[in-house]
Parts: C-alpha cells; structure tokens; sequence
C-alpha cells in the first residue's frame, strides 16, 4: 500500500496511526502543497489528503479522506480491531471521532499554523518553509479572529478530554478510533510551549498511542514529556 500525504499534516498522522496499529506494510509518498492536486484530483476527484492506494487487485484505487482509510482498514485487516464490540461505545466513539475531525482538528490547525507564522517562526525559518505555512494560512482563511474562536473551542475540547481521558481509553475499556484520532489531531501542539506547560497529561496520552501504533513520535512531543 501507498500513503499520499504531506508529511506535517495531522490528518495524514491519523493514518499513519492506523496503518501502524494494524502493522500493515506501507509506503509514502510526501506530496507538495498546491502541486499535490496535480496528483490527487485524477485519483479522487478531491484535493485533499491523506489518499490510501491500496495497490490490492479488486481493491479500490485510491481511498480519500482520514475517516474513509480507517474504515476500509478495519475491513481489510479486522485484527487488531479500533471497534468496540459493544455498539453503544462503537456510535460514541464514531461520534467523538467526527467531533475531533470536523471541529477540534481544525481548530489545532488554525492554532499551529498561527504559532509557525509568528511565535514558533524560529522552528523553521527557511524560505521554503514560510512558503508553505502561508499557503496553508491562505488556503484555510486562518486570521487572528478565526484562531482566537479555535483557541476557545480548542480550550473547551481539551477540558472534555481531559475528564475522559482519567482512564486509559476515551470510550468503553478498549483502543478505538476516538483515542486515534485525538492522538494524530491534537499532535501539532507538541510544538507549542504553552500546551506543554499547561497540559502535560495530553502528551502522555499522545506518547502513548502513538507507542501503540509503531509510529513515531510527532516533532516536539519529546520535549513535551514530563
């Protein structure tokens, strides 16, 4: 299988995520921001990542969208399995997912890429590097007024997990997609000093997962270990 993805994105981690939690062999293919719709459009008729190539005969050609690849993972290779046997938690956890997709992880976005352009700049100063950020900035509308309602919607987010997250999984006593996503979707924030400061058990929770999935941790989660 092939991964299409840009490298930094946290929707492409939650895929990444996964991939390794089953241990499926993969490969990626790290796409440029713009140009990747040169590539992706044909495949999907979208214009946004990941996209899974399955490379299976019978199998799909391309696979768009974080929610769709785990779907089709989870049908492809059912152990170890991110769905809960009982269907109660299954819908709470589908639930708290497309919360995390639709909402939180924009949200983070927002809050990243506003870091990156000013506070964080330091990270990665190169031309190259701003070049990106603010075509992402561009692309999203990302303004100050935009990332001050993220900040509070990401601020309410956090309160909720952190009450849920007292125990080991974020519904029912299993590994699900809810602990997934909320893992790759709230990574990008390993690399903002203030939510290292101010949240410490996330990026527990995040180590953690990703542990479980054979990936790597994301940039900055190191630093933000206790």
């Amino acid at each position: 299988m092939k991964l299409l993805q840009f490298s930094t994105s946290h929707y492409c981690r939650k895929a990444r995520l996964a991939l390794g939690y089953k241990q499926i062999p993969y490969q990626v293919e790290n796409l440029t921001p713009g140009l990747h719709v040169l590539k992706v459009k044909p495949l999907t008729g979208s214009t946004t990542l990941p996209v899974l190539l399955p490379e299976v005969a019978d199998y799909p050609t391309a696979i768009g969208d974080s929610t769709a690849i785990l779907h089709f993972l989870q049908s492809h290779q059912p152990d170890p399995s991110y769905v809960l046997p009982d269907s109660q938690h299954q819908v709470e956890a589908q639930m708290f997912e497309d919360w995390l997709d639709e909402s939180i992880g924009v949200a983070t976005r927002f809050i990243y890429y506003d870091f990156r352009a000013g506070a964080g700049k330091s990270l990665d100063p190169s031309v190259s590097s701003q070049a990106v950020i603010q075509v992402v900035r561009w692309q999203y509308s990302i303004s100050a007024t935009a990332v001050a309602l993220a900040t509070k919607r990401l601020a309410l987010a956090l309160e909720v997990l952190q009450s849920r997250w007292q125990t080991p999984f974020l519904v029912g006593n299993q590994f699900s997609i809810a602990d997934l996503a909320a893992a790759a979707l709230l990574s990008p924030l390993a690399r903002i000093p203030s939510y290292h400061q101010s949240h410490p058990w996330l990026f527990e929770r995040i180590a953690e997962i990703h542990d479980r999935c054979h990936e790597p941790y994301p940039p900055g989660l190191l630093e933000a270990s206790p």
